[in-house]
């Protein structure tokens, strides 16, 4: 009890009194405090001396408190009489008073937060985790609060000391005349100051009461080290700070998008660095990959791996080398789409239709049977066997580069049919990423709404359907109306400079993209459309266009397919091969055995011996099951166990794919007829 009550009054007395001292100050009364604690049988005259002077230093400072305010208030009044002073002048005096003013009460609440968070402390049980977790996460708010608050403060007196310089200056400028020289100069600076203040964006004050905004703290890590072993003025280490690098308490690395400061034009040198990294070591991976036999793209996500996470570390700016991997994946598929005229589309348009529908429904009927057995989730087993049912369309394009389009009069060609099942599971991948969040909800539902959810999921179906009715009706248009007069403009203008034809091709791959994203539908989709309609005028303008694009989808794919290494875990791999080794043979197998299956049903019986080469370019996992996987895992779908087994599967299928392409080519394909890039 008379512990109890010993701390309840060292709390109620030393509330104020730590608020304007000293640390020596704080520091004898801590001790002070604990030595009174431990010797609970000190005499009770010594605890109320102590008491006695606390009270005593607690007055005292509230007293010289007020005097100070009092004092600030009178100079504020008289600043503001004093007729002597200019206007900015005023201001500056009065902002600093208002600011002292400020920094004296937040001090004082400081303190008060300080002393109501140990009482809670010292009132809870030592044994209460989640009673400390919470006293931790309000001092944590409090925390991130005064830190907003002492930034706002500082900010106020860089605008204070602002105020003041343009004062002096112009009362300099008042009490000297002015040459022609110093007059523009004085002009430019104020339009300078003017451009300033119109371009700055206040994104910190605009966000920081916006909900769903949280305050962080992060750490500034500067560019460069040796740069402090030289002689840099201050304005220099300012510059340099825009370039930093932040990280959060999560281990979230972030880098400068747009600084303050728009005038001063800025490079973000990790990227490049990182850029020309893999360019010099995707030459001799690829090299080496074409030595032994294998398809250069193996040599670039070997590049991934040496310089990713599990190599060597190097990469610094690795979203942004995948965002600049994407558009690899565009180019492709414009490439694809090129190759892919609508007459070609028209031929096996049923097939490629059915072949991925009845896919994926047997895969996901599997799944759920093996999630069954293995008491996994429905939810969870359902996003597996999709992303498991997706195959590698930028893959499958590099082996039809430049292989035998036809057979026989009459005949399916086997890289039509292909094509045109990828294409339809890209429209699926943009479905299935649309049913995503409803798939994240039902993963916490009840059996209660199991219905509700069935009935959104349809819902965004038939919303999905309609999009990409809309989608080809406005493709018929701009084949009807729009890409021959376009093309044709082009063509005109590019004469003697091929600049114009690229990039008026560029902007129509980005328009197609643009309006299937917009309309809900995979980004891929629109590329592939984009080069389909441009196809539908003839092979000259085919293989123009296709010269020109081909260089720059070489070396984006470059980027794309080193992005992907940077995602494969050699140590990971080893640790665990037995069993990914199982595991992706069993999906290779699984998948292959399950297209040839539907492609015996839906293929025409002069063509069936073409299902065996179809069959083979879909038995792999798409790449785009890393982007599926990383949504996923951070919904909470899946874990990161299942995460990580998702990543290897897809890798070690990818590698495997080239031996089972070559082997369908050698049994299916007469020899004059095969080519040295499959």
């Amino acid at each position: 009890m008379k512990a109890t009550g010993f701390i309840s009054l060292w709390t109620l007395v030393s509330l104020p009194c730590g608020q304007l001292a000293n640390p020596a100050e704080h520091e004898d009364v801590v001790k002070h405090a604990i030595k009174l604690h431990r010797g609970k049988g000190a005499v009770i005259t010594q605890r109320k001396q102590w008491v006695l002077e606390s009270c005593r230093k607690l007055s005292g400072l509230l007293r010289q408190k007020n005097v100070v305010l009092n004092k600030l208030k009178n100079a504020i009044r008289a600043v503001e009489k004093d007729a002597g002073l200019s206007d900015e002048e005023k201001l500056f005096q009065v902002h600093t008073f208002e600011i002292f003013q400020k920094e004296l009460n937040e001090s004082e609440n400081s303190v008060f937060q300080a002393i109501h968070g140990l009482q809670r402390a010292l009132q809870g049980d030592y044994k209460d985790v989640v009673n400390m977790k919470e006293s931790s996460r309000q001092r944590l708010e409090a925390l991130r609060e005064a830190a907003i608050k002492e930034e706002m403060e500082y900010v106020e007196l860089l605008a204070a000391e602002k105020h003041q310089v343009e004062a002096l200056k112009n009362m300099q400028h008042q009490n000297k005349s002015l040459s022609m020289l110093d007059e523009i100069l004085e002009d430019v600076r104020k339009a300078a100051d003017r451009l300033e203040e119109e371009i700055e964006e206040h994104a910190f004050d605009d966000n920081k009461s916006v909900r769903g905004v949280n305050f962080e703290a992060v750490l500034r890590v500067e560019e460069d080290e040796a740069n402090s072993k030289r002689n840099a003025s201050k304005r220099e280490v300012e510059d340099d700070l825009g370039l930093s690098m932040l990280i959060d308490s999560q281990n979230n690395q972030y880098i400068l998008t747009k600084p303050r400061d728009s005038t001063i034009p800025r490079a973000d040198h990790h990227f490049i660095k990182d850029i020309v990294t893999i360019g010099m070591l995707s030459l001799p991976c690829g090299w080496l990959c074409t030595t032994i036999g294998l398809p250069t793209m193996f040599g670039y996500i070997i590049c991934g791996v040496l310089l990713g996470p599990s190599g060597l570390n190097s990469i610094k700016s690795i979203v942004q080398v995948e965002t600049l991997g994407e558009f690899g994946v565009f180019f492709t598929l414009f490439l694809v789409g090129l190759e892919f005229s609508p007459e070609r589309l028209r031929k096996v348009w049923k097939i490629s239709l059915q072949g991925p529908c009845y896919m994926t429904v047997l895969m996901i009927a599997f799944g759920l049977l093996w999630g069954h057995l293995l008491q996994i989730r429905p939810t969870q087993s359902v996003f597996i066997s999709t992303c498991l049912s997706l195959s590698s369309t930028p893959l499958v394009s590099r082996f039809l580069a430049g292989s035998v389009r036809g057979d026989k009069e009459g005949d399916i060609d086997y890289s039509s049919v292909l094509l045109g099942m990828l294409v339809m599971q890209d429209v699926q991948l943009g479905l299935f990423i649309a049913v995503m969040p409803t798939l994240m909800q039902a993963g916490v539902s009840t059996y209660s709404s199991i219905f509700k959810e069935i009935l959104r999921i349809l819902i965004l179906i038939g919303q999905i359907l309609f999009s990409l009715a809309a989608v080809f009706l406005m493709c018929l248009v701009i084949k009807t109306y729009l890409i021959g007069p376009y093309y044709r403009k082009l063509h005109a203008e590019s004469k003697g400079n091929k600049e114009i034809l690229i990039l008026g091709i560029t902007a129509f791959i980005f328009f197609m993209l643009t309006i299937t994203e917009l309309l809900d539908v995979s980004m891929e989709l629109g590329c592939f459309l984009a080069g389909a309609l441009i196809s539908s005028q003839g092979h000259m303008v085919s293989e123009e266009i296709m010269s020109c694009i081909e260089p720059i989808r070489d070396f984006l794919a470059i980027i794309f397919f080193a992005s992907i290494g940077l995602h494969v875990f050699p140590t990971f791999v080893i640790y665990e091969l037995t069993v990914l080794l199982f595991l992706t043979l069993s999906v290779v197998i699984m998948k292959f055995v399950l297209a040839v299956l539907v492609l015996s049903l839906i293929l025409p019986k002069t063509s069936q011996y073409i299902k065996w080469i179809v069959s083979a370019g879909l038995a792999q996992v798409s790449e785009f099951s890393f982007v599926l996987g990383s949504r996923a895992r951070r919904a909470g779908i899946i874990s990161r166990e299942v995460y990580l087994l998702i990543l290897s599967v897809t890798t070690l299928s990818l590698l495997l794919a080239p031996a089972l392409w070559r082997a369908a080519i050698m049994k299916c394909v007469p020899r004059p007829e095969r080519r040295s890039s499959t």
